[in-house]
């Protein structure tokens, strides 16, 4: 119990002030490493508090970053490149080199004892700055740098600290040195290679393995089936376990079954919201401890806590020096391709928090590193000052930059246009299963067939338009009547088994059935996009080499600006209007019961036409299945 309840009530509190975070919109890792410190303070919490470095290190560091990683887009990763390898790796030694001059006039320190302490402050968090980016919406581009960033910074910070431990231990001798760079050459490639052959094994292994029960436990054990040997060669287990999770995301819907796949996301979200909101709370828990051991020490709690103030005044300098004297240089030399822009560059230069990995690296500190409570105290300083000063103002120089993620509408247009895509390709598959006539098909199956897939991308399509409350789409029909059905035909289930005159494992595998079913209903009637001001356009580039898009004008004059004219005369209700821009008829959408704008291009052949609901401006091509 002396450990039981301890565990208990932190991660009951993780859970309890994390939710309450969320509901009203506020940053859960800046409230807990807050809610932490002053908790520090009260005598309920043992003192001295502190957590075995290797406990982070080991123990919620691998999973988190393969969470995150197994999350993030290889292509992504592929495309910003330059971009993630100049922030991981050159700003985190840029950092490191500038931290370390500071400290080491100021603290009195031998320099390889300061390069460490560099190291140990170098890397934002992988999971504040990620955290706080999305919450207030920064561009999408911005994002996936961070995200990006902050997998393999830490690889680069660890290895610089344990290099400079090594030179601290040994001298800074010429020999030494050549040693040092050795190693760090060493840790990076290795660490990519160890985890490379993980990823291989993992894969093998889960081709095999298809229940997803056995799968998703694979998935968990995956982090340090790459961290451990990593580390136990001298190579970067970071770098493992984050070359694993990229790799396993990409090929997992190839290698994985769809149930596993499921089952692991949902698993994996629940780990990781505990574990990284667990490691904010424990930043603010150590406050007390670190700050009382200041105190007792040589120089002293208020020249340190000067000192700390410029070495967290560096770190928050050298930052915006880096990313915003890249771009400049990016645009003199005709790099605007590989690089953020200029606003894009400085709200990721003030998106630096400091996380958890920052204090664990400090913890790692030989016992005998000159003043070396100053440097741990140092380095809670900056992890709470960044996490204070730059996650509470982020979202405001976002507004003062007029950055802002995408327009919601713009992802409804892509995910229409992405499913749209699907149930073609589906329909033209079913097509072939059909012209092969191994099987005799009834022609009620082949129409339930087409019309689900018909009905899946107009539901797609109804996100977009005016979204009036006061007209019901179809797909809004369907979703309120089937959750009606579902809910009575869950009480009917619940009901058999409450007389026990049905199997539990039979009753268990048909409520299955019911909670995937309502669990999509519950997904659709969520991610409804949200209306902006700005005007919805696709951007030429989305025409992917259509004449017919290229062609067409992007407007033209309505023959019937009050509506479709074929439901005016038939007396019928539409969806959404669109707008033949050869001719200008007005016709309904596909959701609606006339069709009459696919009608329109079966009649005339007219290919384009163009959104015709107020503050949109996209354009299909009827021939091609093309937006533009």
């Amino acid at each position: 119990m002396d450990v039981a309840l301890p565990i208990f009530l932190l991660a009951a509190f993780v859970v309890v002030v994390a939710t309450c975070a969320r509901r009203y919109g506020l940053s859960a890792p800046l409230l807990l490493t807050a809610l932490g410190a002053a908790a520090s303070f009260l005598p309920l919490v043992p003192h001295p508090f502190e957590v075995e470095p290797e406990i982070i290190l080991l123990g919620f560091l691998p999973p988190l970053l393969f969470g995150a990683a197994s999350n993030t887009s290889l292509i992504d990763l592929r495309r910003e490149r330059r971009q993630i390898l100049s922030l991981s790796v050159l700003l985190v030694l840029f950092t490191a080199f500038g931290v370390a001059l500071v400290v080491w006039k100021l603290l009195d320190i031998p320099f390889a004892a300061a390069v460490a302490l560099g190291g140990v402050v170098a890397p934002p968090d992988a999971v504040a700055a990620t955290a706080v980016a999305r919450r207030i919406g920064l561009p999408r581009r911005v994002v996936s740098v961070l995200e990006g960033e902050s997998l393999f910074n830490d690889a680069t910070a660890l290895v610089t600290v344990n290099t400079a431990k090594g030179l601290i231990a040994g001298g800074a001798g010429a020999a030494t040195v050549l040693t040092a760079g050795r190693d760090f050459l060493w840790a990076s490639l290795g660490g990519a290679l160890i985890g490379y052959l993980a990823y291989r094994l993992v894969s093998l292994v889960w081709r095999y393995v298809t229940d997803a029960v056995p799968s998703v436990a694979i998935s968990f054990l995956s982090p340090w089936v790459a961290y451990l040997p990593a580390e136990e060669v001298h190579a970067s287990g970071v770098i493992a376990a984050v070359v694993c999770g990229v790799a396993l995301g990409h090929s997992a819907p190839v290698i994985q079954t769809a149930q596993a796949r499921v089952s692991e996301r949902l698993n994996w979200v629940s780990m990781t919201f505990l574990l990284e909101n667990m490691v904010f709370l424990l930043i603010g828990l150590q406050t007390r401890t670190i700050v009382d051991e200041v105190r007792d020490s040589d120089p002293g709690l208020a020249e340190t806590s000067l000192i700390a103030l410029a070495v967290l005044a560096t770190v928050m300098l050298l930052r915006p020096i880096w990313l915003l004297g890249l771009a400049s240089v990016s645009r003199v030399m005709g790099w605007t391709n590989t690089t953020l822009t200029g606003k894009e560059s400085a709200i990721a230069s003030w998106a630096g928090m400091r996380g958890v990995v920052t204090l664990a690296a400090a913890s790692l500190l030989p016992t005998d590193t000159p003043h070396r409570q100053s440097m741990v105290f140092i380095a809670l300083t900056v992890t709470v000052g960044t996490l204070v000063i730059q996650g509470y103002s982020l979202g405001w120089v976002a507004r003062r930059l007029n950055l802002h993620g995408p327009d919601p509408r713009e992802d409804a247009l892509q995910t229409a246009q992405l499913m749209q895509a699907t149930v073609t390709a589906g329909a033209e598959r079913l097509d072939q299963e059909l012209d092969d006539g191994e099987h005799e098909v009834p022609e009620e199956v082949v129409t339930a067939l087409r019309n689900q897939g018909s009905r899946r991308a107009n539901l797609a399509w109804e996100r977009l338009g005016n979204n009036d409350v006061s007209v019901e789409t179809p797909g809004d029909a369907y979703r309120r009547l089937r959750a009606a059905m579902l809910d009575a035909e869950r009480c009917k289930v619940l009901r058999l088994r409450d007389k026990g005159v049905m199997d539990h494992e039979v009753l268990n595998a048909v409520m299955d059935n019911l909670d995937v079913e309502e669990s999509m209903i519950t997904r659709y009637q969520t991610a409804n996009a949200e209306a902006s001001d700005r005007l919805l356009l696709t951007p030429e580039e989305r025409q992917f080499g259509c004449e017919h898009l290229a062609a067409a004008p992007l407007a033209i004059d309505p023959l019937t600006p009050q509506g479709c004219a074929d439901c005016l005369r038939e007396g019928l209700t539409w969806v959404h209007l669109r707008l033949c821009l050869q001719c200008g008829n007005v016709g309904c959408c596909d959701s609606s019961v006339g069709r009459h704008a696919s009608k329109h291009f079966e009649q005339h052949g007219h290919p384009v036409m163009r959104s015709f609901e107020p503050g949109e401006a996209w354009r299909w091509c009827f021939v091609d299945d093309r937006l533009g």
